[in-house]
């Protein structure tokens, strides 16, 4: 009698087991809705949560969630007057390249004006030259400087000038050809930009008084410097060509060439006005092609301070397994999924214009689920708040419940499933059995003992 109950006892024990496991090997997972989930940034650019591949046979779907900056980078508009210094030094070679350095200021600004002209119709360039007039006797007035283009966006025009400006003037007279190029702006409200391209310290000045150097041609070219700000003009200028700053330019002047450079234009980190680059001659192309024509461009398009947090259902935290399938290509994202709001979190500090940023994660069914999801229409997540600041630096928060939808179905069994109200009265039953059977060898044995 007692074999025939431990044999009873074991045979349901395994119907238990194979009650409480068998919901996982026969349980089948489908995609009941593939919503894209979808919030817009701009005109271009959008925020999407949408799953995109789905393993049904080993109960797993995989999601992204993507920001796309699809916002175009505003090429500059309104006018530029190029300043461009034409004394004779400019015929020198440049220092350790070989070339005269006016080859390569010239070559520089018809690589700029190409550039900034290329299929741009809302910007026009003007152009003129400064040193001293070959004429001795109108040295310090503004017959210094040259008229060589007026404001167009014809590049064919604007490079032929260029090439054309003959190098001729013995002195630098900075002052006549900022005084020169600001007659050239229209009255229009539009953005306006004057680059000045030199290779010497001003030595001349309009009415100038004190000799070459003079502490009267450093304020008047200093102040005509802080005019183009005051007259909200854009200005950026490149320096080079002083390969001895150290030196005195000249005997009866007591300061070097570097503290006249600072007294006249400041310096790179704290300019008289706009943007100063003091450079070596190997560096013009760079500059003038590179990081002067990226200061001419706007702000760039750029949404920054992006935080977006991803909810889930606590029904998926419980019975699902989080798991990335690739690590975000920008920002940081939360490396495990935050139990205290059943949350991840993804911060992106800049999406610049054309970038595309990305995120992967799998959701697997656990072999161990709750049996009360069964038939249920499952939310993949609750809902995702984004906040970030817009193109114009305003905080912007958005949110959306849109997700995809999962549901477990079970075909049905002659055994109840585990988990189940009848599967729980069957279980007492049969516990109750198992029970009452062993009570009743022990009342037998006694009797047979007595």
């Amino acid at each position: 009698m007692k074999k025939k109950i431990f044999i009873t006892l074991f045979f349901i024990l395994i119907l238990v087991a194979n009650l409480s496991f068998a919901s996982y090997s026969t349980v089948t997972m489908e995609v009941v809705e593939e919503p894209v989930c979808t919030i817009d940034f701009g005109e271009n650019s959008h925020f999407e949560k949408k799953l995109i591949s789905k393993n049904l046979n080993n109960k797993e779907v995989t999601l992204q969630l993507q920001v796309v900056n699809d916002e175009k980078a505003i090429k500059p508009t309104g006018e530029i007057m190029l300043v461009l210094d034409n004394s004779r030094s400019m015929l020198d070679p440049a220092e350790g390249t070989g070339t005269a350095r006016e080859e390569l200021v010239i070559n520089s600004a018809k690589t700029l004006v190409s550039k900034l002209l290329e299929d741009n119709t809302q910007l026009k360039i003007g152009v003129v030259s400064f040193s001293t007039n070959t004429d001795t006797a109108k040295e310090g007035t503004i017959e210094d400087a040259q008229f060589v283009s007026d404001l167009t966006n014809d590049v064919n025009s604007l490079t032929t000038a260029i090439s054309s400006i003959e190098y001729t003037g013995p002195r630098t007279d900075l002052e006549s050809g900022i005084t020169l190029a600001k007659q050239y702006f229209t009255e229009e409200d539009n953005n306006k930009y004057m680059i000045v391209l030199t290779d010497g310290v001003p030595n001349v000045a309009i009415d100038y008084t004190g000799g070459y150097f003079s502490d009267d041609v450093i304020t008047k070219t200093n102040t005509a410097l802080k005019s183009v700000e005051e007259n909200n003009i854009n200005l950026i200028t490149m320096l080079t060509g002083i390969s001895n700053p150290d030196d005195n330019p000249m005997p009866s002047v007591d300061k070097t060439y570097a503290q006249i450079i600072e007294e006249v234009f400041g310096t790179e980190t704290n300019p008289t006005a706009g943007k100063f680059y003091y450079i070596q001659d190997s560096e013009i192309e760079q500059t003038i092609t590179n990081d002067i024509y990226n200061d001419l461009l706007p702000i760039e398009q750029s949404l920054t301070n992006i935080k977006i947090v991803d909810y889930f259902p606590k029904e998926i935290i419980d019975n699902f397994d989080f798991a990335y399938v690739t690590d975000a290509n920008i920002g940081e994202i939360s490396a495990e999924v935050d139990k205290t709001n059943n949350s991840i979190t993804w911060t992106i500090p800049e999406l610049k214009s054309g970038e595309t940023a990305t995120v992967q994660y799998k959701l697997k069914l656990k072999e161990n689920f709750s049996s009360s999801i069964v038939d249920k229409i499952l939310d993949t997540n609750e809902k995702v708040d984004i906040t970030y600041n817009d193109y114009d630096g305003n905080e912007q928060s958005k949110t959306s419940d849109v997700t995809p939808k999962l549901k477990l179905t079970e075909p049905p069994t002659v055994l109840p499933k585990a988990g189940t109200p009848i599967f729980i009265a069957l279980f007492v039953i049969v516990v109750g059995i198992v029970g009452y059977s062993f009570i009743r060898l022990k009342v037998m044995n006694r009797n047979m003992k007595n």
